[in-house]
């Protein structure tokens, strides 16, 4: 179904007596339009630009300057979704980061984790791209492929930054994608079960091993595997087979089985 207003016909002549009654057809607004999700990156490009601009001018003391660094920070935006986007409908094939880290939790399956991958939210857009039953706990992985000539770096050990970019948003996605499927789990399983969040970076060299950063872990991609393992035992065999027929049935495949 299309997106756009139906287009309005037969309005009538000016002077002529009515015959019909017709609903006024509502104009979207900018606003509105900012707010769907297919248009929320521009609502992100102007607010990057107008910080820049703001920023950049207040520094210099010239409007003219910041007016330059708004225009500069929207472009780099732009490139910068151009090379971290695919043009590759997501439904037609896995990420490359998202088929590393599947490579690795499948030599999990021998210790006994079992892995779901591309996990519907009900009721939302969002998707937990791996989500791994073992030993050692319940895990919601991410799997990211970011531009490797930008650094990543963390301040204060509560912002995390890809380059210029602030990845709070991300971070905000992968610790509700997690509590989502922790309350869903708990609720039918009929105890507490915490699903720990994280991000796997593909790209980039990560600076450390692991960091926390607002309830997210967040490692090198190809740590995946020893994130997992390297924690204490924490589910039996049954529980594991218990919580993953549970998961598999309240976190639906994004894109259907097969």
């Amino acid at each position: 179904m299309s997106d756009r207003p139906a287009k309005e016909e037969g309005t009538g002549a000016k002077h002529s007596a009515p015959t019909s009654t017709y609903a006024p057809v509502e104009r979207a607004s900018l606003r509105s339009l900012l707010q769907q999700p297919r248009y929320r990156h521009l609502r992100t490009r102007a607010l990057i630009a107008v910080a820049a601009g703001v920023v950049v001018g207040f520094l210099v003391g010239d409007p003219r300057v910041g007016i330059s660094a708004a225009v500069v920070a929207a472009i780099a935006d732009t490139v910068y979704r151009a090379k971290s986007n695919s043009s590759v409908p997501a439904w037609r094939r896995s990420s490359v980061a998202e088929r590393k880290t599947e490579a690795q939790l499948k030599r999990l399956e021998r210790s006994g984790y079992r892995t779901l991958h591309a996990r519907a939210i009900p009721g939302s857009e969002a998707q937990i791209d791996h989500l791994v039953i073992g030993p050692t706990g319940v895990y919601a992985v991410d799997s990211e492929k970011w531009d490797k000539r930008l650094p990543v770096r963390v301040q204060m050990g509560k912002k995390l930054f890809h380059g210029p970019f602030d990845m709070k948003p991300r971070l905000t996605e992968a610790r509700w994608e997690a509590t989502q499927a922790s309350e869903l789990i708990s609720k039918a399983y009929g105890r507490e079960i915490t699903v720990v969040a994280s991000l796997a970076i593909y790209g980039p060299p990560v600076p450390w091993k692991i960091m926390t950063i607002r309830e997210v872990d967040v490692y090198e991609g190809a740590r995946a595997r020893k994130w997992i393992t390297k924690r204490e035992r924490a589910l039996t065999e049954a529980e594991i087979d218990r919580i993953y027929e549970i998961a598999s049935q309240v976190l639906p495949p994004r894109y259907g089985e097969g």
